[in-house]
């Protein structure tokens, strides 16, 4: 998935006569400096100076994809455009961002007035639940293990010395020419031996044990039970055979992804990230809750990890025999709260109810899009247009806006020298795209930019032509709407199935706007017969694109296309506005705290500033933001929320 970084962020509008007497309280309330930091999100952002959320991280930073799962879920990270300069300039370099009407997102189906709010100011005012395939929303609430005669006695986790713990892992790993480790054994007995076994081998999958005497005292000897083959592979005979092969359990996380988290989890019991197994990856600056399964290993040691790590918690095991799939999950539940709200009761009511009873433009937000000043979806132009060096030009030429230094100066030097090599020694992250790019030219050549650019990961490399298809379909949804409004109309797309059919003349008054589906251009959909299937073709024409030949001469650049609903209505949706003081306190209980058996604060009648609290499912591959964009009324990329956020803050 684009992730995408960010700290709290304000959803402001200009100043009306309306919002100028709350103008002092905005400000006293706002413990945030004028600090402003780049993200991915096309979010306005502050950097707040206290906000002791009651975390267990203290990270300031976020990713504001709360629910793109499906076809999102593929996506990274492709560009690391986090400004450490001047934090001062932040909003003057992003001038060169995009606003929402760059990307085609430009209409609202409600016609209430427009209020302020701020999102995420804690990042616990944001709180998403997975909904699983069989429609269940998922908690965090049982901490118990289940009973297995077959698991380690609790010594096992604390027999091994700090030291003991790290050789055997240099050793696990072939991170030195050791071939065993010697563990002497202390106050020997033959429980005591048992014990140090059965630790080496649940908590180092891969080594065997022996007993020898050394010099008349006891040693454990680990060492590889076949070489690399075994390296971290989970050990098939120690698993009883009654016992599903896989440990299914919740994973509840603050302020962290879930990649992020799965590689915690990872190193922390010594087994590589890919016997985990998820339906869908989850924001960092939330609270997400979310299954998780992971191949033979036990809910005992998974367990052990609450003591361990602050950052998350595990519970609800239990033990199946499959894993996850991407993409399975019915969707997410979210509670979101947006605090110091400017709307009248009548303006909430008017935009909460038109949520539940409309619903949202179906828009891709603005984090599909990148935040610099070269946008993804020209690059996924470029790519279908097979013009490569136009693909390089635009991935590594120096852009205004913000980014990281040494991103700035790995550019310049492109700019300067033409010499992958040279570019390469200003990265010292070379992870990033820029950096795969330029060890793949430095690998195959300038002249054979296709290799050169398949070094990238493939969901990365697609995520750019997923992002063209992105902006296509905003731009043909803004025109749906402009031309034929809120109702189905003749020549327009339906789903029977899985298949798409146009909506005829004797059929309309059988469909509503709900029903609707535009396609994203490829070579496997249909267009509509109205004016919008003419438009689609005249964009891509601008593009120097044919609609009739989607297929690209490499097979991974072909488009099949997809239909998506151009109208989502959010399920249980449910609102109230909360009166409060303290904008450090939290106006719900979360999972954990209903474990731990947190009260929740006691929120004053008359506060000085009032939160909107809502509820509400999506499904997958639905964008949160674009809800609560319909709810405010507000422009949500960075570009605009930055400007209006300097102009208030002045």
């Amino acid at each position: 998935m684009e992730t995408v970084e960010m700290n709290n962020v304000s959803l402001k509008r200009p100043r009306s006569e309306d919002d100028v007497a709350n103008v002092g309280e905005i400000k006293r309330q706002k413990i945030s400096e004028k600090t402003k930091t780049g993200n991915d999100s096309g979010q306005s952002v502050e950097t707040v100076t206290e906000q002791p959320d009651k975390p267990l991280l203290e990270d300031t930073k976020s990713k504001i994809i709360p629910n793109e799962e499906g076809e999102e879920q593929e996506e990274e990270e492709l560009q690391d455009s986090d400004e450490d300069g001047d934090p001062e300039s932040f909003a003057d370099m992003m001038k060169h961002g995009l606003t929402e009407s760059d990307v085609g997102i430009t209409k609202f189906v409600s016609s209430h007035k427009g209020f302020s709010g701020i999102l995420k100011e804690r990042y616990s005012d944001f709180v998403v639940h997975e909904i699983g395939k069989d429609g269940r929303v998922i908690h965090l609430d049982d901490f118990s293990v289940p009973v297995d005669d077959e698991d380690p006695s609790e010594e096992t986790f604390t027999v091994l010395s700090d030291e003991d713990k790290q050789r055997l892992e240099e050793l696990q790993l072939l991170k030195n020419k050791e071939t065993s480790v010697a563990i002497e054994v202390i106050e020997d007995t033959k429980e005591k031996r048992t014990v140090i076994h059965q630790a080496v081998k649940s908590l180092f999958p891969g080594l065997e044990t022996k007993t020898e005497d050394r010099d008349g005292k006891k040693y454990i000897i680990a060492y590889h039970a076949a070489g690399k083959k075994a390296l971290a592979n989970p050990r098939k005979h120690s698993w009883p055979k009654s016992r599903g092969s896989y440990c299914h359990f919740v994973l509840y996380k603050e302020n962290k992804d879930t990649m992020d988290a799965i590689n915690v989890l990872s190193k922390f019991l010594r087994v590589k990230p890919n016997i985990f197994s998820y339906m869908g990856t989850k924001d960092k600056r939330a609270i997400t809750v979310q299954e998780i399964a992971v191949l033979r290993i036990t809910a005992q040691r998974l367990a052990h990890l609450n003591k361990c790590l602050m950052n998350f918690k595990l519970g609800n095991f239990s033990y199946k025999n499959h894993p996850l799939k991407l993409g399975e999950l019915q969707g997410n539940h979210f509670t979101v709260v947006l605090r110091n709200i400017t709307g009248t009761d009548d303006q909430i009511e008017q935009a909460m109810h038109s949520l539940r009873e409309i619903g949202f433009i179906n828009y891709y937000g603005m984090q599909r899009f990148g935040t610099t000043a070269v946008p993804t979806y020209q690059i996924g132009r470029a790519i279908l247009q097979n013009n490569w060096n136009e693909v390089m030009d635009l991935i590594l030429k120096p852009r205004p806006g913000a980014e990281k230094g040494y991103l700035v100066k790995c550019r310049e030097e492109w700019a300067k020298t033409k010499d992958p090599a040279a570019a390469l020694k200003k990265l010292p992250v070379k992870r990033c795209v820029e950096g795969q790019l330029l060890r793949g030219l430095l690998k195959y050549g300038m002249k054979n930019i296709i290799s050169a650019f398949g070094i990238i990961p493939r969901n990365n490399r697609l995520m750019y032509i997923h992002s063209y298809q992105s902006y296509v379909w905003n731009n043909m949804v803004s025109k749906r709407i402009e031309e034929y409004g809120l109702r189905a109309v003749p020549g327009d797309l339906t789903l029977k199935g899985a298949t798409a059919v146009h909506i005829e003349e004797g059929d309309v008054d059988n469909y509503t706007i709900h029903d609707v589906v535009m396609p994203l251009p490829g070579f496997d959909v249909i267009y509509p017969k109205h004016k919008i299937g003419e438009a689609y073709k005249e964009m891509l024409v601008a593009d120097s694109l044919d609609i009739n030949n989607m297929r690209h001469k490499i097979r991974d650049y072909s488009l099949s296309g997809a239909y998506r609903k151009i109208i989502i209505r959010p399920q249980n949706v449910t609102w109230e506005v909360v009166a409060y003081d303290d904008p450090r306190i939290p106006l719900f209980t979360t999972d954990l705290d209903k474990l731990e058996g947190k009260p929740l604060p006691v929120l004053p009648t008359n506060g000085k500033f009032r939160a909107l609290k809502m509820e509400f499912s999506l499904p997958p591959s639905t964008y949160a933001t674009m809800a609560i964009r319909e709810v405010l009324k507000m422009d949500t990329s960075i570009k605009n929320q930055t400007q209006l956020n300097t102009t208030w803050l002045r």
